[in-house]
């Protein structure tokens, strides 16, 4: 058998949720918020069927060729986010969206927060997180910027959401 050389891939696996949300800040107005979100600040929410897509870069394991067995992809995916979303009005069932406004760049950094502790090591790294709130809109997260912040403090990892 013919080796290959060592190589990074990328890897990417698929997964779908559905779940509803409101875009609003509570420390804005009624009218600020409609200005700022449009329709979406309807505060009895609105509903949406996510697709997600979570891609891993490594190196192909010698043995077994795979940078991670993509059924293992598939339950941490389940178990971390799907688990977590699906069916849930975001706003008032998922941290930490009962502080954070839930638009679709926040909860790519939430799913990238979820899933980081279980992905990377192992000669293998979160690459990036896509999330699409419509099939023309997308967010892609690559991690956070090094020394950067984010909306919410940091959260413990937990196997539960």
């Amino acid at each position: 058998m013919e080796r290959f050389p060592a190589l990074n891939m990328i890897i990417t696996r698929k997964v779908e949720f559905s779940a509803s949300h409101v875009c609003r800040a509570p420390g804005l107005s009624e009218e600020e918020n409609r200005r700022r979100f449009g329709p979406a600040a309807n505060p009895h929410g609105h509903g949406h069927n996510y697709v997600l897509e979570v891609s891993l870069e490594g190196q192909p394991d010698p043995v077994t060729g795979m940078v991670l067995d993509l059924k293992e992809l598939k339950e941490i995916l389940n178990r971390q986010v799907v688990d977590c979303y699906d069916h849930r009005f975001l706003n008032y069932e998922v941290p930490p969206f009962d502080t954070v406004v839930p638009t679709t760049e926040n909860i790519a950094r939430d799913i990238w927060q979820r899933l980081e502790p279980h992905l990377s090591g192992g000669g293998r790294r979160l690459h990036a997180v896509r999330v699409y709130e419509t099939p023309d809109l997308f967010v892609d997260y690559f991690g956070p910027i090094e020394g950067g912040t984010t909306p919410w403090a940091e959260r413990p990892s937990s196997n539960n959401g």
